[in-house]
């Protein structure tokens, strides 16, 4: 078989060895995101990534399972980079919060074409891939939910209704993707800070 770093660009330059994944994983988004998951051949991923066929099934087995293995790979680095804002913190829900959100409007705009594609796509995953994502968004689900609760508890969030208020948070937060321009007025940290005061506001927070 040949592998992923034996395989030939599509301009002729050889793909540096061991970099024929991040290849297939960009070509991929792009292709995914052009077509959608229907329109996009297995053959277009593989010539836009500058592999052969039998490279590309080097490195995943159908269409499906390089779909869900972009999908879970983009889910696993919210999830990641929310637990890592969160060992930033102590114990205070505010300071929790402030951090959750920050996490995830940085991911929106990081990530924010492969949030356009699950937007869109996510319904032609398997049940397999799809429960196996299910329960990874689940898990990000929580961690917003346990610090809100923990909030109304203390007395420091006042809000009558806990769960809707972090669906209204995370479906402001999700909605970034679709509007965000890089190259406009808002940057990033801006936005980020926007994000905060929108969410404090949603959960009664008062400094």
């Amino acid at each position: 078989m040949t592998t992923a770093s034996e395989s030939s660009s599509h301009n002729g330059s050889a793909i540096p060895r061991g970099q024929g994944g991040d290849a297939l994983s960009v070509a991929a988004r792009e292709i995914f995101a052009e077509r959608g998951y229907h329109g996009a051949s297995i053959r277009d991923i593989a010539k836009r990534a500058g592999l052969s066929l039998s490279a590309l099934y080097y490195w995943h087995a159908s269409k499906q399972e390089l779909f869900a293995g972009l999908m879970e790979d983009s889910v696993n680095d919210y999830v990641q980079a929310c637990d890592a804002a969160l060992r930033g913190c102590g114990d205070d829900p505010a300071e929790r919060l402030r951090a959750i959100v920050r996490a995830t409007v940085d991911y929106r705009v990081r990530r924010r074409v492969e949030s356009a594609i699950a937007a869109r796509e996510i319904r032609n995953l398997e049940t397999e891939h799809a429960r196996r994502l299910a329960a990874l968004r689940e898990s990000a689900t929580r961690l917003f939910q346990d610090i809100i609760d923990e909030g109304v508890r203390r007395g420091d969030f006042h809000c009558e209704h806990p769960t809707e208020a972090r669906r209204a948070i995370q479906a402001a937060c999700n909605a970034i993707p679709q509007w965000y321009d890089p190259d406009g007025d808002v940057g990033p940290t801006e936005l980020a800070d926007r994000y905060v005061a929108i969410a404090e506001r949603i959960v009664g927070h008062r400094p």
